[in-house]
């Protein structure tokens, strides 16, 4: 075996810890295997022979390449249920991560979720972290600190209406679980007679109205709209109980919910780009890490 084929060796026996770690930063299969393959191609430009820790500058590279595909997607404009990778590739990542979490690490500035995930997610010692993200040791930390923060938290769901807790949480999950099946009676015992939705335009397609009352009404427009609905996850927004639109953990939409009497008494669908960005997300208590 020549010089070439032993890197190649070792390469691939790195491969599924940084396909795993450019995933989590990434939340995208597709970009964290081009990722992947990007350090290959790196390393075959060095003399492997030089590096005392292969691993370790695999995972330098691998981060940093991340860190520069985040950075990119902050001058991008957002297209609305963009889909990188196929539904097989989505789903393996969401049942890996979650989408919880995922739609929650997309909220994360670039370097914060590069200290977050490196560090909680894989035990990069701070010291190794600092460098790829351009901080000294106490500065990665209190990025990963301040990311941890985010993620997880009050860690209690509140929100408007009557219903707190596990009982507000059993009505949303049970109005997203109907709007994903598509089951009209399953929609009209969770909402409320008098139900209100209201929506930004840009949630709805051309000629639908943006204030919509009566169960009847709302859980056929649910019925019809409702393919976005498997792309749902419960989120905490400043403590409240919502429901994430989120393709690939990229938020679309959020569904803010009033629960009284155990139905659903309203929601607001959220679509406007800039309120989006100003939502602060983190993961329900029983998500949390």
């Amino acid at each position: 075996m020549d010089g070439r084929e032993e890197l190649a060796v070792r390469f691939e026996a790195e491969r599924g810890r940084l396909g795993a770690v450019a995933r989590r930063m990434l939340g995208s299969t597709a970009e964290a295997e081009d990722a992947v393959q990007e350090a290959w191609l790196r390393l075959e430009r060095v003399d492997a022979a030089e590096l005392e820790n292969l691993p370790g500058w695999l995972t330098t590279v691998v981060s940093r390449i991340c860190l520069d595909v985040l950075r990119g997607r902050r001058t991008e404009p957002v297209v609305v249920e963009e889909v990188v990778d196929g539904p097989e590739a989505e789903a393996e990542l969401v049942e890996e991560v979650g989408r919880a979490m995922l739609v929650v690490l997309d909220r994360l500035g670039p370097a914060e979720r590069v200290a977050f995930v490196l560090h909680d997610g894989f035990a990069v010692p701070f010291e190794q972290i600092g460098p790829i993200v351009g901080r000294n040791t106490a500065a990665a930390k209190k990025l990963a600190s301040r990311a941890r923060q985010r993620v997880r938290g009050t860690g209690e769901a509140t929100g408007t209406g009557e219903a707190t807790g596990s009982a507000r949480r059993e009505v949303v999950e049970a109005f997203l679980a109907a709007a994903r099946g598509g089951d009209l009676d399953a929609l009209l015992a969770v909402l409320a007679p008098e139900v209100v939705r209201r929506a930004d335009p840009a949630a709805l397609p051309a000629g639908r109205p943006v204030l919509l009352r009566g169960a009847e009404a709302v859980a056929r427009e649910t019925r019809v709209i409702g393919r976005r609905a498997r792309f749902a996850v419960p989120v905490l927004v400043d403590g409240e109980l919502c429901a994430a639109i989120a393709p690939e953990g990229r938020l679309r939409l959020l569904l803010r919910f009033e629960v009284a009497d155990g139905r659903v008494a309203g929601f607001e669908v959220v679509a406007d780009p800039a309120r989006l960005a100003a939502l602060e997300l983190s993961l329900p208590g029983r998500d949390a890490p």
